[in-house]
């Protein structure tokens, strides 16, 4: 059995889920997510919890289990507090900016790179080098703030470009002198 498909996922209060078949819709106070679900899995609601069961015992059920359960648990954990994840930018002269809802990312090309996030994704700049990517939908989030990173990747001999807040850059050294 999954250890983490057999986990129960809590309701927190201001959120309602709506379970139609396979189509499970989650609506709580930050806004409302929808999915459906593949067959080979079900969704159960028991009071405040929900429990989410394989139908049988095939290897398609058995993989889809635990990930079934981690969506709908993003889903509620989204509507009732939100995801975010920050950047940092570094790199002498590398900057970014918000110009009406889209991103300015200057770093290092001739030209401003323009980014426009997703519907339902806010963008915030602090102080210059910091960005902060926040939304309720978790994979939106996570593949908003990798098309930011993707523009300038850390690379490994000064460190600069555009990494995730607490990421671990491996430095290599650089050309040895001639002897």
């Amino acid at each position: 059995m999954s250890r983490i498909g057999k986990r129960p996922i809590d309701i927190p209060g201001k959120v309602t889920i709506t379970i139609d078949g396979q189509f499970v819709t989650v609506k709580g106070p930050k806004g409302e997510l929808s999915r459906v679900l593949p067959g080979e899995v079900a969704v159960a609601q028991d009071g405040e919890t929900l429990l989410v069961t394989r139908q049988d015992e095939s290897r398609a059920a058995r993989q889809r289990h635990g990930l079934c359960r981690t969506l709908v648990a993003n889903m509620v954990e989204g509507v009732s507090q939100g995801f975010q994840r920050r950047l940092e930018i570094q790199g002498v002269g590398y900057r970014a900016q918000i110009q009406g809802r889209n991103l300015i990312l200057n770093v290092g090309y001739s030209k401003p790179v323009e980014l426009e996030p997703p519907e339902g994704i806010q963008v915030a700049v602090e102080n210059n080098t910091n960005v902060v990517v926040s939304g309720i939908d978790k994979e939106i989030v996570g593949n908003t703030a990798a098309r930011i990173r993707a523009v300038r990747p850390p690379e490994p001999y000064k460190g600069k470009g555009i990494r995730y807040a607490g990421e671990a850059v491996r430095r290599k050294v650089g050309k040895a002198g001639k002897k």
